[in-house]
């Protein structure tokens, strides 16, 4: 069975910078897209940043602050965050889709979700 693990939330003030992961464990052939979404209290959850074999795409507001990448050796992705605003508090989502493993593909999967809190 394949899960997605994220780590690096917590609490980091105005300015600041984390740097979320998202491994994908399992017996996994290939996955075609990871990618972060987060969900701010009250409102719907939102893409921040995905990276396929077709590229790489940011949300118009994280562009320049934030930036993905991906260890497909490691089925790891990561989201360096940079120049943090109190808007940006949210739970931030790991998501991966196409996953192909020795027995089944999968369409979809999503993280537990980890906290980032932007506050002085």
């Amino acid at each position: 069975q394949v899960q997605l693990v994220e780590s690096g939330g917590g609490l980091v003030r105005p300015g600041g910078s984390l740097r979320l992961s998202c491994a994908a464990s399992g017996n996994i052939f290939s996955i075609n897209t990871m990618g972060w979404y987060r969900q701010a209290p009250g409102k719907e959850r939102e893409l921040v940043a995905r990276i396929g074999i077709g590229g790489t795409n940011y949300a118009d507001s994280m562009r320049g602050r934030f930036t993905i990448s991906r260890d497909n050796a490691k089925n790891t992705v990561y989201l360096q965050t940079n120049s943090l605003k109190p808007e940006d508090t949210a739970v931030y989502y790991c998501h991966a889709a196409l996953i192909r493993t020795p027995l089944k593909y999968y369409g979809e999967l999503w993280g537990q979700g980890t906290l980032v809190t932007v506050s002085s």
